[in-house]
């Protein structure tokens, strides 16, 4: 069977969490659970590496604000990661041209990861951490299903991945009034910051 819908899973998996991507897929493979990981996602370094930023990305992910910044800052981690292991997988396979499915992954994991980005602006525009918490959560146990499950039914897993990203992208274009707001009043708070940072204005002469 072709290596298509386990590529196209990883990338959406990819652009939520890419640690966890990495560090489960890792885990199958070494355990023998799966026969199709690559070995460079069993090696024990990059394992540790994986298991290491995942517990640092799940604290992160939990805190309001700090979530949109380690967002911002893995907008070209997710994806360039989603397109990594995509392309391992399909070279592992034999089935998909490598070029192929790190556009495939890479791409769905850039889309995925907007998704969770604007998912998250809108979310922390409510003052308490819990709707972050729910969320963080639902997200690591939906990647670790997601990838759990595409390893023993890897169509049934993509379709499930489909269906879930473009709700991704209706919900946010739905909450894209609440994201607006969060943006202005961020910029707002940078600006009441810098002008308190300045001081106030000297006496006239």
């Amino acid at each position: 069977m072709s290596v298509l819908p386990l590529v196209f899973t990883s990338g959406w998996a990819s652009g939520i969490n890419a640690y966890a991507v990495i560090l489960l897929l890792g885990i199958f493979g070494a355990t023998g659970v799966a026969d199709d990981v690559p070995e460079a996602l069993q090696r024990p370094d990059v394992l540790i590496a994986a298991g290491v930023l995942f517990l640092i990305e799940a604290v992160a992910d939990k805190i309001p604000y700090v979530d949109t910044v380690w967002d911002a800052v893995h907008t070209v981690v997710r994806p360039l990661s989603g397109a990594v292991v995509a392309a391992l997988l399909a070279g592992q396979s034999g089935s998909l041209s490598e070029v192929a499915a790190g556009a495939i992954g890479g791409s769905t994991a850039l889309v995925s990861h907007l998704v969770k980005a604007g998912t998250r602006m809108a979310v922390n525009t409510s003052p308490e951490p819990l709707s972050n918490i729910v969320v963080s959560i639902a997200e690591d146990l939906g990647v670790a299903g997601i990838i759990t499950f595409a390893v023993f039914n890897p169509v049934a897993a993509a379709i499930i991945a489909g269906t879930l990203l473009v709700l991704g992208v209706l919900v946010v274009v739905l909450l894209v009034g609440r994201i607006r707001r969060f943006l202005r009043r961020r910029a707002q708070r940078r600006e009441e910051k810098r002008m308190a940072s300045a001081g106030p204005p000297g006496p006239p002469r």
